[in-house]
Order: structure tokens, then C-alpha cells, then sequence
């Protein structure tokens, strides 16, 4: 299986789950825009064309954390040829804390994919609450999986390599093989906490 990753704010640094892991999957190509901190949507995008010509013609599945999760849902919905599946973490509300650097995606909540899809949701996260989170893993017709309080699910977590969400990302790559391209409908976890 091929795999992009499409980092938030800033690109993940070394420390990042994203940077771990893209050093022990097999094939991974990381965007980069140029524009890491001036969160220019239609840039990442063009970051993520490049990254899909890296990998040819075969389909990847996009390793999405925080405003990441945005630009790739956007798209993934206009390049679903080219997508094997979404794993988005912590997805940032757009019309919470981090609306500023989130000007161009406000479509984003009208999205619905024709990939498979899991949006991993922490139930403490400062950039978008768990209900939130919900309504949009919802709206994008994606499996949500509520994981508890892990914050932004970032660096900042402390959660290094994180193997539970490597092993989420296995598990999803093994089930988005088998399924069909539209998903009309979705399952939900409870979530562990309240927010």
C-alpha cells in the first residue's frame, strides 16, 4: 500500500507520530507546500498533486492530522480516483479556535467521500470538540473512532511513534481494501469521555 502524509500547521516536526511513521511505512511521500504556516489551501493542494504523481498510477491512502485532514478531505473528493482511503486525525473546527487559518475550506463540512474514511477523534482536543468531530466524520460518510483525551494528537501529546494509532492505520488499510467505493452509511464508537 502506498501512503501520503499530510501533515497540519507547521509540517510535523521530528518528533511527530507522522515523521516516525513515515520513516517505517513501506512507500510514503510527505506534501510540501510551500506555504507550511500560510495555510494557502489551493498550495497544499498542488502539494498533494505532486505527491499523487510521485506515486504514479496507483491509489494511496492519505495519513491526515489537523488542518491536513481539511485540505485532504477537499481533495480527496475531487481526486477520488487517485485515493485509496482517508485516516484523518483530529480535524480542526473550522469555526472554533482555529477559523483564521482555515479561510478557503469552509465547504469542507459539505464534503461527502467516496473513499473509505476513519476520522480518529480525541475527546479533549482543544481545536475541535468530540461532538464536533462526530458531526463531521457524519457529514464526510467516515468511521468515526473516539479515543479518549489525547489532546491535538500531536507532538505535544507526548505520544512519540504511537503505536495504538499504527495499528489503527493497519487495521484501516486491511478494511478499506474490502470495501467498496461508496459508503453510504457509517458506524460510531461511544466516546470514552465526555468533553
Amino acid at each position: 500500500m502506498l501512503f501520503t502524509i499530510v501533515p497540519g500547521s507547521g509540517g510535523s516536526g521530528p518528533d511527530h507520530w507522522q515523521t516516525l511513521w513515515e520513516a517505517e511505512l513501506p512507500v510514503a511521500v510527505r506534501i510540501a507546500p510551500p506555504s507550511w504556516d500560510d495555510h494557502d489551501p489551493a498550495d497544499w493542494s498542488r502539494s498533494l498533486d505532486v505527491a499523487a504523481d510521485a506515486h504514479g498510477s496507483e491509489r494511496a491512502v492519505l495519513v491526515a492530522h489537523s488542518f491536513g485532514c481539511l485540505v485532504a478531505v477537499d481533495w480527496a473528493v475531487r481526486n477520488s480516483s487517485r485515493v485509496a482511503g482517508l485516516f484523518l486525525v483530529a480535524p480542526p473546527d473550522r469555526r472554533g479556535i482555529a477559523r483564521d487559518m482555515i479561510a478557503g475550506l469552509d465547504h469542507t463540512d459539505d464534503i461527502r467521500l467516496d473513499v473509505p474514511a476513519e476520522v480518529l477523534i480525541s475527546t479533549d482536543d482543544p481545536y475541535c470538540s468530540s461532538e464536533r468531530a462526530l458531526k463531521l466524520a457524519r457529514a464526510w460518510r467516515a468511521v468515526p473512532r473516539v479515543l479518549g483525551a489525547l489532546g491535538h494528537i500531536n507532538a505535544s501529546s507526548g505520544l512519540g511513534a504511537w503505536p495504538d494509532g499504527r495499528q489503527m492505520l493497519d487495521e484501516f488499510v486491511i478494511t478499506a481494501a474490502g470495501r467498496p467505493a461508496v459508503r453510504p452509511s457509517f458506524r460510531t464508537s461511544p466516546p470514552q469521555s465526555a468533553s
